[in-house]
């Protein structure tokens, strides 16, 4: 869920997985069966009005009241995959973020102490009757993660430019078998050659959460509402994960002068894009 935040705009980047209508048991199978016959299914952007409004009230609602029953929809080559929104898990786990979002002052005139604390001990009773719990959605504002990019490859790339009556988009899609071959080898190749640190743990932390899902899952990478910020000609010539690619390739042959300039080419290109966000 994009982080909650009255004073930061949520320019978010997402990570989805959309599993198959036989992951899921009865009576939720047929709920999405159902659903995904509707024609009037909402857009992440309907996602995200939903989730700002939210925060309108006095005090804010920083956790929806009731589970969400939307989904994004695919069908992938006649089989339905689905992506439930889970809003109130991935709101719960967004709140738990914005403490190193925020500054304590700024934190505490958007969501007052009391309103955290009681969503805190609600998270715990939910979370001790659903121990299991996962979202198929993860979030990030203001940049793509890095270890993102491994789950997917340059020729899955899809931009569209836009138009006056729909805005650009920019996403990968790869089957989910191919997302966990890569996590696999991006590891070994790393693991050879540098040393433990939040690369690595964060490519093994995103591999964990993939193995929770039905091998015939399909894994979206969606460049999301930073697609509002960011100019055409830097979304057209953004190839971050042929750039993440080649670096992983370097690694694995050993040349690390061209891992550590494929490396420096995507710290730049998203050191930028984060840079926007103080001008904002």
């Amino acid at each position: 869920m994009p982080k909650v935040s009255s004073v930061v705009v949520p320019y978010a980047s997402y990570l989805r997985v959309y599993e198959p209508l036989a992951a899921f048991p009865e009576p939720e199978r047929s709920h999405w069966a159902r659903y995904a016959r509707r024609a009037d299914r909402p857009s992440y952007q309907d996602e995200l009005r939903r989730s700002l409004t939210d925060l309108l009230p006095t005090p804010p609602v920083p956790v929806p009241v009731h589970e969400s029953s939307d989904a994004f929809v695919l069908d992938v080559d006649g089989v339905v995959c689905v992506c439930p929104w889970r809003t109130r898990l991935r709101g719960w786990q967004a709140l738990g973020d914005l403490a190193e979002e925020l500054p304590g002052p700024v934190l505490d005139a958007v969501l007052p102490p009391v309103v955290r604390r009681q969503a805190a001990q609600d998270y715990e009773r939910w979370m001790a009757r659903n121990p299991d719990a996962r979202p198929w959605i993860r979030t990030s504002t203001w940049h793509v993660p890095l270890n993102w990019f491994v789950l997917v490859a340059d020729e899955e790339r899809a931009y569209d430019k836009g138009s006056d009556e729909a805005p650009p988009t920019l996403r990968y899609r790869t089957p989910m078998v191919q997302a966990r071959r890569r996590v696999a080898r991006g590891l070994r190749a790393m693991r050879d050659m540098i040393d433990e640190g939040p690369l690595i743990d964060g490519l093994v932390d995103v591999g964990r959460w993939l193995e929770e899902f039905h091998p015939r899952s399909l894994v979206e990478l969606d460049y999301g509402g930073l697609v509002h910020v960011l100019p055409g000609d830097q979304l057209d010539g953004d190839h971050s994960a042929a750039d993440v690619a080649e670096g992983i390739e370097a690694l694995r042959t050993g040349d690390e002068g061209a891992a550590g300039e494929a490396y420096g080419r995507l710290v730049e290109r998203w050191r930028a894009v984060r840079d926007r966000r103080s001008a904002n």
